[in-house]
Protein backbone atom coordinates (compact mmCIF):
# COMPACT_ATOMS: atom_id res chain seq x y z
CA UNK A 1 0.00 0.00 0.00
CA UNK A 2 1.41 3.17 -1.24
CA UNK A 3 2.18 5.90 1.56
CA UNK A 4 -0.87 8.49 1.32
CA UNK A 5 -0.58 11.62 4.01
CA UNK A 6 -1.97 14.46 4.84
CA UNK A 7 -2.11 17.65 6.60
CA UNK A 8 -3.88 19.21 8.90
CA UNK A 9 -3.36 22.94 9.71
CA UNK A 10 -5.29 26.22 11.70
CA UNK A 11 -3.55 29.07 10.31
CA UNK A 12 -5.78 30.83 13.09
CA UNK A 13 -4.26 29.30 15.65
CA UNK A 14 -0.24 28.73 13.64
CA UNK A 15 -0.60 24.87 14.14
CA UNK A 16 -0.27 22.48 12.02
CA UNK A 17 -0.35 18.14 12.14
CA UNK A 18 0.46 15.28 9.59
CA UNK A 19 -1.43 12.79 9.55
CA UNK A 20 -1.66 8.68 7.68
CA UNK A 21 -4.30 7.12 5.61
CA UNK A 22 -3.55 3.47 7.11
CA UNK A 23 -5.64 1.21 5.09
CA UNK A 24 -8.76 1.33 7.21
CA UNK A 25 -12.20 1.95 5.62
CA UNK A 26 -10.33 2.41 1.58
CA UNK A 27 -13.44 3.60 0.13
CA UNK A 28 -14.18 6.42 2.57
CA UNK A 29 -10.31 7.09 2.73
CA UNK A 30 -9.68 7.33 -1.06
CA UNK A 31 -12.87 10.01 -1.29
CA UNK A 32 -11.41 12.35 1.48
CA UNK A 33 -8.17 11.85 -0.79
CA UNK A 34 -9.47 12.32 -4.28
CA UNK A 35 -11.45 15.52 -2.57
CA UNK A 36 -8.53 17.59 -1.60
CA UNK A 37 -7.50 20.13 -1.18
CA UNK A 38 -10.19 21.99 1.10
CA UNK A 39 -10.78 24.69 3.61
CA UNK A 40 -14.08 24.26 6.53
CA UNK A 41 -15.05 25.55 9.27
CA UNK A 42 -13.82 23.95 12.28
CA UNK A 43 -15.97 22.49 15.07
CA UNK A 44 -15.55 21.05 18.41
CA UNK A 45 -17.44 18.45 20.37
CA UNK A 46 -20.10 19.61 22.85
CA UNK A 47 -21.73 16.60 23.91
CA UNK A 48 -18.85 13.75 23.34
CA UNK A 49 -15.31 15.06 24.68
CA UNK A 50 -12.25 16.05 23.44
CA UNK A 51 -12.91 15.46 19.70
CA UNK A 52 -12.82 18.03 16.26
CA UNK A 53 -14.87 17.98 13.80
CA UNK A 54 -15.62 19.76 10.61
CA UNK A 55 -17.99 19.23 7.34
CA UNK A 56 -15.99 18.21 4.94
CA UNK A 57 -16.88 19.51 1.12
CA UNK A 58 -17.03 15.29 0.44
CA UNK A 59 -20.64 13.85 -1.10
CA UNK A 60 -19.73 10.27 -1.11
CA UNK A 61 -18.87 10.46 2.56
CA UNK A 62 -22.85 10.52 2.93
CA UNK A 63 -23.44 7.25 1.38
CA UNK A 64 -20.14 4.96 1.01
CA UNK A 65 -19.71 1.89 3.18
CA UNK A 66 -17.51 1.03 6.07
CA UNK A 67 -15.70 -2.14 6.14
CA UNK A 68 -14.56 -1.20 9.92
CA UNK A 69 -15.86 -0.04 13.09
CA UNK A 70 -14.77 0.96 16.40
CA UNK A 71 -15.88 2.75 19.75
CA UNK A 72 -13.89 6.19 19.82
CA UNK A 73 -13.49 5.82 22.92
CA UNK A 74 -11.11 3.25 22.87
CA UNK A 75 -8.75 3.78 20.04
CA UNK A 76 -5.79 6.02 20.39
CA UNK A 77 -5.20 10.03 20.31
CA UNK A 78 -5.15 11.44 17.01
CA UNK A 79 -6.63 8.53 15.22
CA UNK A 80 -8.64 10.56 12.01
CA UNK A 81 -12.46 9.04 10.99
CA UNK A 82 -14.63 10.06 8.06
CA UNK A 83 -18.26 9.80 9.01
CA UNK A 84 -21.77 9.40 7.24
CA UNK A 85 -22.57 13.03 9.01
CA UNK A 86 -20.24 14.34 6.01
CA UNK A 87 -17.80 14.77 9.29
CA UNK A 88 -14.18 14.65 8.88
CA UNK A 89 -13.24 13.87 12.88
CA UNK A 90 -9.95 14.05 15.05
CA UNK A 91 -9.82 12.30 18.68
CA UNK A 92 -7.76 14.24 20.81
CA UNK A 93 -8.17 13.54 24.40
CA UNK A 94 -10.81 11.52 26.48
CA UNK A 95 -13.94 10.66 24.75
CA UNK A 96 -17.69 9.72 26.59
CA UNK A 97 -20.14 8.98 24.40
CA UNK A 98 -20.23 5.14 22.76
CA UNK A 99 -21.05 5.97 19.17
CA UNK A 100 -19.80 3.12 16.51
CA UNK A 101 -16.80 5.43 14.48
CA UNK A 102 -15.03 4.47 10.81
CA UNK A 103 -11.13 5.18 11.28
CA UNK A 104 -9.45 6.19 8.21
CA UNK A 105 -5.94 6.93 9.81
CA UNK A 106 -3.97 8.71 12.74
CA UNK A 107 -2.02 11.85 13.33
CA UNK A 108 1.87 11.46 13.85
CA UNK A 109 2.43 10.14 17.46
CA UNK A 110 4.97 13.18 17.12
CA UNK A 111 2.29 15.71 16.09
CA UNK A 112 -0.23 14.46 19.19
CA UNK A 113 0.77 17.54 21.43
CA UNK A 114 0.15 20.13 18.82
CA UNK A 115 -3.39 18.18 18.50
CA UNK A 116 -4.14 18.63 22.24
CA UNK A 117 -3.83 22.04 21.87
CA UNK A 118 -5.67 22.97 18.63
CA UNK A 119 -8.33 20.97 20.44
CA UNK A 120 -8.58 23.24 23.32
CA UNK A 121 -7.64 26.53 21.34
CA UNK A 122 -10.80 25.21 18.76
CA UNK A 123 -12.86 24.55 22.21
CA UNK A 124 -12.59 28.04 23.51
CA UNK A 125 -13.76 29.54 19.89
CA UNK A 126 -16.57 28.01 19.59
CA UNK A 127 -17.80 27.87 23.26
CA UNK A 128 -16.77 31.28 23.90
CA UNK A 129 -14.65 33.72 22.10
CA UNK A 130 -16.68 32.83 18.93
CA UNK A 131 -13.56 33.08 17.12
CA UNK A 132 -14.01 31.78 13.25
CA UNK A 133 -11.26 29.00 12.99
CA UNK A 134 -10.64 27.18 9.82
CA UNK A 135 -8.98 23.63 9.04
CA UNK A 136 -7.07 23.57 6.28
CA UNK A 137 -6.74 19.83 4.57
CA UNK A 138 -4.31 18.72 1.68
CA UNK A 139 -2.16 16.37 0.80
CA UNK A 140 1.36 16.22 2.44
CA UNK A 141 3.32 18.72 0.51
CA UNK A 142 0.86 19.84 -1.97
CA UNK A 143 -1.43 22.71 -2.56
CA UNK A 144 -4.46 23.55 -4.68
CA UNK A 145 -7.18 26.37 -5.04
CA UNK A 146 -10.05 25.13 -2.42
CA UNK A 147 -13.61 24.77 -4.35
CA UNK A 148 -16.76 23.54 -2.85
CA UNK A 149 -17.86 20.50 -5.21
CA UNK A 150 -20.81 20.94 -7.74
CA UNK A 151 -22.76 17.95 -8.46
CA UNK A 152 -24.68 17.65 -11.82
CA UNK A 153 -28.06 16.18 -13.17
CA UNK A 154 -29.00 15.21 -16.59
CA UNK A 155 -32.54 17.35 -16.10
CA UNK A 156 -31.94 20.90 -17.27
CA UNK A 157 -34.10 22.43 -14.34
CA UNK A 158 -33.46 19.80 -12.06
CA UNK A 159 -29.17 21.07 -12.76
CA UNK A 160 -30.46 24.43 -12.46
CA UNK A 161 -31.63 24.08 -8.66
CA UNK A 162 -28.32 22.07 -7.95
CA UNK A 163 -26.60 25.25 -9.11
CA UNK A 164 -28.02 27.74 -7.22
CA UNK A 165 -27.38 25.35 -4.06
CA UNK A 166 -24.07 24.78 -5.19
CA UNK A 167 -23.39 28.81 -5.42
CA UNK A 168 -25.11 29.99 -2.35
CA UNK A 169 -23.00 26.93 -0.57
CA UNK A 170 -19.90 28.86 -1.60
CA UNK A 171 -20.60 32.03 -0.75
CA UNK A 172 -21.62 30.80 3.25
CA UNK A 173 -18.93 27.95 3.05
CA UNK A 174 -16.29 30.05 5.23
CA UNK A 175 -18.50 33.58 5.80
CA UNK A 176 -21.25 33.10 7.91
CA UNK A 177 -24.69 33.19 6.38
CA UNK A 178 -26.87 36.48 7.00
CA UNK A 179 -30.01 35.12 8.05
CA UNK A 180 -27.94 32.88 11.09
CA UNK A 181 -26.41 36.09 11.48
CA UNK A 182 -29.66 38.15 12.13
CA UNK A 183 -31.05 35.38 14.41
CA UNK A 184 -28.22 34.94 16.43
CA UNK A 185 -28.36 38.83 17.30
CA UNK A 186 -31.99 38.97 17.78
CA UNK A 187 -33.56 40.34 14.69
CA UNK A 188 -36.27 38.08 14.01
CA UNK A 189 -38.81 39.27 11.11
CA UNK A 190 -41.36 36.66 12.20
CA UNK A 191 -41.23 37.10 15.68
CA UNK A 192 -40.72 33.96 16.40
CA UNK A 193 -39.88 33.60 20.29
CA UNK A 194 -42.26 33.79 23.12
CA UNK A 195 -42.03 36.83 24.96
CA UNK A 196 -39.74 38.21 23.13
CA UNK A 197 -37.20 35.45 23.93
CA UNK A 198 -34.35 34.74 21.62
CA UNK A 199 -32.12 31.68 23.25
CA UNK A 200 -35.04 29.29 22.86
CA UNK A 201 -35.71 30.53 18.76
CA UNK A 202 -31.71 29.44 18.72
CA UNK A 203 -32.21 26.32 20.82
CA UNK A 204 -34.89 24.98 17.91
CA UNK A 205 -33.34 26.30 15.13
CA UNK A 206 -30.07 24.21 16.19
CA UNK A 207 -31.82 21.23 16.85
CA UNK A 208 -33.53 21.14 13.49
CA UNK A 209 -30.75 22.34 11.35
CA UNK A 210 -28.63 19.62 12.27
CA UNK A 211 -31.00 15.87 11.60
CA UNK A 212 -32.15 17.83 8.67
CA UNK A 213 -28.74 17.65 7.08
CA UNK A 214 -27.65 15.01 8.85
CA UNK A 215 -31.25 12.51 9.22
CA UNK A 216 -33.27 14.40 6.57
CA UNK A 217 -31.01 15.12 3.69
CA UNK A 218 -28.37 12.15 4.25
CA UNK A 219 -30.88 9.55 4.70
CA UNK A 220 -32.23 10.36 1.07
CA UNK A 221 -28.62 10.25 -0.39
CA UNK A 222 -27.70 6.76 1.29
CA UNK A 223 -31.40 5.25 0.02
CA UNK A 224 -31.24 6.66 -3.44
CA UNK A 225 -27.54 5.01 -3.27
CA UNK A 226 -28.90 1.91 -1.84
CA UNK A 227 -31.16 1.38 -4.46
CA UNK A 228 -34.88 2.75 -2.98
CA UNK A 229 -37.40 3.06 -5.63
CA UNK A 230 -37.71 6.77 -6.64
CA UNK A 231 -41.57 6.69 -5.80
CA UNK A 232 -40.73 6.22 -2.04
CA UNK A 233 -37.54 8.75 -2.32
CA UNK A 234 -40.28 11.01 -3.65
CA UNK A 235 -42.68 10.38 -0.60
CA UNK A 236 -40.14 10.17 1.57
CA UNK A 237 -38.41 13.09 0.58
CA UNK A 238 -41.58 15.11 1.62
CA UNK A 239 -42.24 13.59 4.77
CA UNK A 240 -38.41 14.11 6.16
CA UNK A 241 -38.05 17.73 5.00
CA UNK A 242 -41.04 19.80 4.67
CA UNK A 243 -42.23 20.34 8.28
CA UNK A 244 -38.73 21.23 9.68
CA UNK A 245 -37.85 23.35 6.63
CA UNK A 246 -41.23 25.78 7.27
CA UNK A 247 -40.38 25.74 10.34
CA UNK A 248 -36.59 27.09 9.82
CA UNK A 249 -37.98 29.20 7.46
CA UNK A 250 -40.72 31.11 9.56
CA UNK A 251 -37.81 31.71 12.38
CA UNK A 252 -35.45 33.10 9.61
CA UNK A 253 -33.77 30.72 7.52
CA UNK A 254 -35.64 31.36 4.53
CA UNK A 255 -33.05 30.31 1.95
CA UNK A 256 -33.22 27.27 2.99
CA UNK A 257 -37.19 26.83 3.19
CA UNK A 258 -36.77 28.01 -0.56
CA UNK A 259 -34.46 25.55 -1.72
CA UNK A 260 -35.96 22.27 0.30
CA UNK A 261 -39.58 23.37 -1.69
CA UNK A 262 -37.80 23.92 -4.89
CA UNK A 263 -35.93 20.44 -4.27
CA UNK A 264 -39.48 18.85 -3.18
CA UNK A 265 -41.11 20.28 -6.45
CA UNK A 266 -38.08 18.60 -8.22
CA UNK A 267 -38.32 15.37 -7.04
CA UNK A 268 -41.96 15.56 -7.74
CA UNK A 269 -41.17 15.23 -11.27
CA UNK A 270 -37.83 13.58 -11.32
CA UNK A 271 -37.61 10.36 -13.54
CA UNK A 272 -33.87 9.74 -13.38
CA UNK A 273 -32.89 8.41 -9.68
CA UNK A 274 -29.07 9.99 -10.43
CA UNK A 275 -30.79 13.21 -10.16
CA UNK A 276 -32.34 12.81 -7.10
CA UNK A 277 -29.13 11.32 -5.67
CA UNK A 278 -27.06 14.69 -7.00
CA UNK A 279 -29.84 17.00 -5.95
CA UNK A 280 -30.14 15.54 -2.48
CA UNK A 281 -26.26 15.46 -1.76
CA UNK A 282 -26.45 18.83 -2.85
CA UNK A 283 -28.67 20.25 -0.30
CA UNK A 284 -27.50 17.94 2.43
CA UNK A 285 -23.87 19.77 2.01
CA UNK A 286 -25.33 22.84 1.69
CA UNK A 287 -27.69 22.44 5.06
CA UNK A 288 -24.73 20.88 7.07
CA UNK A 289 -22.55 23.99 6.13
CA UNK A 290 -25.27 25.67 8.24
CA UNK A 291 -25.33 23.48 10.93
CA UNK A 292 -21.62 23.96 11.68
CA UNK A 293 -22.45 27.99 11.43
CA UNK A 294 -24.78 27.14 14.11
CA UNK A 295 -22.58 25.36 16.36
CA UNK A 296 -20.49 28.38 16.20
CA UNK A 297 -22.83 31.12 16.54
CA UNK A 298 -24.92 29.95 19.52
CA UNK A 299 -24.04 31.86 22.38
CA UNK A 300 -22.94 28.24 24.38
CA UNK A 301 -21.45 29.96 27.46
CA UNK A 302 -24.56 31.45 28.61
CA UNK A 303 -25.11 27.99 30.39
CA UNK A 304 -21.81 28.05 31.80
CA UNK A 305 -23.37 28.08 35.13
CA UNK A 306 -24.94 24.65 34.37
CA UNK A 307 -21.82 22.10 35.40
CA UNK A 308 -22.14 18.66 35.46
CA UNK A 309 -22.59 16.75 38.95
CA UNK A 310 -20.50 13.64 39.75
CA UNK A 311 -22.40 10.46 39.88
CA UNK A 312 -22.38 7.97 42.64
CA UNK A 313 -20.00 4.55 41.75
Amino acid sequence: MRERRIQIGWAELGITVTAELDGRNPALADALWNALPYRSLQGHALVAGHHLFHVAPVHELLHLPAEQKVDRRAVPDGTVFCSRLQHLGIKYGELTEPMPATPVGRVLPADVDALAEAGRAVWDAVYSSKRHVFAEVSRLGEAGECRVPRLRAEDPTVDALIGKVHAETERVWTHPPEELVELHEGRIASRAGSYETVLTTLLFVNGETRPLGYCAYGGLVRAAADGMPLDCLRQMARILAATPAEFLGYCGLQTLHQFTEGALDAAARMERRTDFLALMSQMALYVNCLGGWNLQLFPWSVGGHLRREACPA
